[in-house]
């Protein structure tokens, strides 16, 4: 949902939305608009987790402004007080410290002082202390994936109906300047009805992100690979899909089919450079590749693929297609049939990002460009702390950071089974329906 949306809308989505809601959610709807919001008040944050990612979200948020931190928990001392001296650096009061255990983070949820609780662990953890956070009453925000099973999926759709708070998936790749440009140009209809879409994670992730790169021993995610096979990280894939697509706004997945291919990748980078190492004899589930494709209910498709064991440079292989043209991320480039000049020739993209360039961005009176991943972490941070100073839905709701993430569950059932079609679970209970597209819409 966008944080454009006035109370009052959101009461009438609320209202509309009831059936299949608790009393807790509908309680939320009706308490967000008994007061106006103060643009001035601070808000209080509780960070878990300080690592790479979280430590560079905790920098963005000290350069905002009416921001406090009261508490930040994470198991590694070090880590911990380096985030706490960090902060001190930055103006503010020493943060609380939680590190006692790995179940410290519980204490700090408890906490009434604060407002919001932003969560930067390993994927395993997301859920639980999601689910911790929105039982504390806080508005929640939860890096990627936001869950990784089936039923840590549910829990989170039904922990935040109960309590009636949002949790929002820092998918960041849904704020990307031309993923958003690319939206406002389907909202206005240069593409025509969209028909199907293509999107991946490629990164060549097995040097730094799962093994040391010095090394080769594990880093926290190589657990992952042991044990699954699987897409492991849909959600950048997906972020800007999403949107385009309608899902879950007049359209869902209904089912899907994942197919992977045997792994190679992990174990010729062990041969190539630690031939010595255990894990060059080692067993590792996850395929290099593995190719998804969905079918939505209105019978538009979707090929999702993760690509990130094998040597490659970085991209997303983005491509949206609709009846009156294509957009392809790859090429930079489009061709719409009422507007190319030339017919079956590529356009370049640029004129029309600076056409369609949304407010997110050219609302900014300075230059984030260098506020981690070109900006994007800024703008999705501002848009959430926004949801919480006025007391709206956050800009990415519960079902669909769970949409985005039941891909990885989905995948692994589908390709255990032998690539079998696989159905996808409605978590919205038919709202999808009637729900109309919220997400970054401008007044």
């Amino acid at each position: 949902m966008s944080t454009n949306l006035t109370r009052r809308n959101f009461m009438e989505i609320g209202s509309a939305a009831t059936i299949g809601l608790t009393a807790g959610a509908r309680k939320l709807a009706m308490a967000q608009s008994s007061t106006e919001p103060d643009p001035n008040r601070v808000i209080r944050f509780g960070i878990i987790g300080v690592g790479r990612r979280g430590s560079g979200l905790l920098k963005n948020l000290l350069s905002m402004p009416n921001l406090a931190f009261p508490a930040i928990c994470d198991i590694d001392k070090m880590r911990l007080q380096d985030a706490q001296n960090v902060v001190v650096k930055a103006g503010h009061p020493k943060p609380d410290g939680y590190c006692e255990s790995e179940t410290a983070f519980e204490r700090m949820t408890a906490r009434d002082d604060l407002d919001a609780v932003l969560i930067a662990t390993p994927w395993n953890w997301h859920t639980p202390m999601a689910v911790s956070s929105m039982k504390g009453k806080k508005y929640t925000a939860v890096e990627v994936p936001c869950a990784i099973t089936k039923d840590e999926c549910r829990q989170l759709v039904n922990t935040s109906e109960q309590t009636g708070m949002p949790c929002m998936m820092l998918e960041n790749w849904s704020f990307r300047r031309d993923n958003l440009a690319v939206l406002k140009m389907i909202r206005d209809g240069l593409f025509g009805d969209i028909v199907h879409c293509h999107c991946a994670h490629s990164h060549e992730c097995i040097e730094n992100t799962f093994f040391e790169s010095e090394t080769g021993n594990d880093r926290w995610p190589a657990q992952f690979l042991v044990k699954r096979n699987c897409d492991q990280y849909p959600t950048h894939s997906l972020g800007p899909v999403l949107s385009w697509m309608n899902i879950n706004c007049g359209d869902r997945f209904d089912y899907l089919t994942s197919t992977a291919t045997n792994q190679f990748g992990i174990t010729a980078m062990f041969n190539r450079k630690f031939p010595d190492h255990p894990n060059a004899k080692r067993e590792f589930m996850q395929g290099d590749i593995v190719t998804t494709v969905v079918r939505t209910v209105k019978g538009k498709t979707i090929v999702i693929n993760y690509d990130m064991q094998l040597p490659r440079p970085y991209d997303n292989r983005w491509m949206i297609q609709g009846i009156k043209g294509i957009y392809n991320e790859q090429r930079e480039s489009v061709y719409l049939l009422d507007k190319n000049p030339q017919h079956h020739q590529w356009e370049p993209f640029a004129p029309y990002q600076d056409q369609y360039d949304h407010t997110f961005w050219t609302s900014s009176s300075e230059d984030i460009t260098s506020r981690g991943h070109g900006g994007v972490d800024y703008i999705e941070l501002r848009e959430f702390i926004k949801a919480v100073r006025n007391k709206i839905q956050t800009p990415i709701d519960v079902y669909d950071s769970v949409t985005m993430s039941c891909i990885i569950w989905l995948s692994e059932e589908s390709i255990s089974k032998g690539s079998v079609p696989v159905k996808c679970p409605d978590y919205t209970k038919g709202r999808w329906e009637t729900k109309q597209p919220t997400f970054a819409t401008e007044a």
